[in-house]
This record gives structure tokens, sequence and C-alpha cells, in this order.
């Protein structure tokens, strides 16, 4: 059997003159068939009740933590700052119950650029709520350039496992104005900007999380670095579906 892999739906919240259109859960398509490409099943779960949760834990080997929203700053108990951008509370409430549980049943794990922040507040974490606050950061990491080309570079730490996927010195796309202020206790920093805004957080001692602040599923087709990222994260899960 594929692997299963769990892709966490956003919601659609733009006005539409179509009923079945109006807040309708969606995943990304790039990240769709980045999974199918690296041999993965995607199944894809739209917010719903955390205490859901549990129930659908059978029907997936891997998750992937999407882009999308800022989260909302409570749940590192913060007030909103004045340049936090849009929340979805209802899609952090279940990803972060998704997080915890798909942790302490060993799935593996995969988080893109929001997805990447989720982990880490999940996991107990801080966010910059916007990148003004963090006295470091002087790049662009909202690039004004198109989505699938790359923008700045990351240096990773060499030993981690993202290392053999992309190399020591990856030149990455970056859509983000949030960024990881305080790191999970459970998370290492694995890749950092050359202003040191953290760009990748890895479980430390198992291969179960590896999370990535840019977004490789608009750079899949073009760069085998970001088709190693997928590839690496469904064999990931691929141990799982043969062990759980």
């Amino acid at each position: 059997m594929r692997p299963r892999i769990a892709l966490p739906a956003d919601t659609l919240d733009e006005a539409t003159n179509i009923i079945n259109e109006r807040n309708a859960a969606f995943a990304p398509r790039p990240a769709v068939e980045a999974i199918v490409k690296a041999g993965g099943l995607p199944v894809i779960l739209p917010s719903v009740d955390p205490t859901d949760v549990a129930d659908y834990l059978p029907l997936f080997d891997g998750v992937v933590f999407l882009g999308g929203a800022d989260v909302d700053p409570t749940f590192f108990h913060e007030e909103p700052h004045f340049h936090l951008g849009k929340t979805y509370r209802k899609r952090d409430l279940f990803e972060v119950e998704l997080l915890k549980q798909s942790v302490a049943s060993g799935k593996a794990i995969l988080g893109i650029c929001r997805g990447l922040q989720l982990i880490n507040v999940g996991l107990g974490g801080t966010l910059y709520q916007d990148l003004s606050e963090d006295p470091d950061a002087r790049l662009k990491h909202s690039q004004a350039a198109m989505g699938n080309q790359p923008s700045h570079h990351v240096t990773v730490l060499p030993g981690s496992m993202l290392s053999p996927l992309v190399g020591e010195r990856p030149y990455v796309n970056s859509r983000h104005h949030q960024a990881v202020k305080d790191v999970a206790p459970s998370l290492r920093v694995t890749a950092t900007a050359d202003d040191h805004v953290i760009e990748a957080l890895e479980s430390p001692d198992s291969d179960q999380i590896l999370a990535v602040q840019w977004h490789p599923e608009n750079m899949y087709k073009h760069h085998a670095e970001s088709r190693r990222i997928f590839e690496n994260f469904v064999q990931r899960a691929a141990k799982r579906t043969k062990t759980l």
C-alpha cells in the first residue's frame, strides 16, 4: 500500500457567487501533486472539531502541515500585535491537536512555511508575529519574485536530516512575514537565513519531524532539492506504514 499522507485543509474565505465554494476546504494543488509524484496518496482533512482528530489517525501514515494564515498568537500566550495578519482560529485548534496526536502516535511529519510555525507553537515554542519585531531580520522574506523562483540562500546544519536533501547552501523561495522566535524544547534548528531567521526545524533524536520555512511544493518540478524533501517525507511515512 502506498503511504497515506494527510493534508490538513485551508478554508476559502473569499467572496464567491458559487454556494458550494463558500468556506470550502481545500489543499494547494502543487502540494497534492508533489506528494503524488513522491509516491504518496494524499488524504485531505477539513478543519473540524479537535475532538474528531483521534478518528482520523488510522487514515494516514504521515501529515504535511501547509502554508496559510498567521497562527493565532494566543496559542503562545500573546495578544495580537499591530502587524499580525489574517488568522483562522478554527484551523489552528484542529491542527494543533492533529500535531500533538500525530507526534504521540509516531506519524511522519513535514511542515511547510506556516506549517513550520504551527509545529513550533504546537510543541511549546513562540513566534515573531511580524519580522519587524526581530532585531536581526534584514532580508526580504516575502519575495516580490514569482513564487516558484528562489530568492535567498539558507545555511543548513551539516549532519542534519535536511542536509543530504538540499545541500548546505540551498537557494530557496520565501513568502512569510512571521518567523520562529523561541524554539520548542523538542525541536532543533537545522537551517537559518543570513540574517539568522530560522529556516528549518527537526526532531533532534529521530526522523519524525522535518519542517522548512520556504515552499518546496512550488519548486519541486524544476528543483531536485525540493523533490528530495517530499521523497524523504514519503519514505519516512512508508516506514510507519509497515510498523503501525
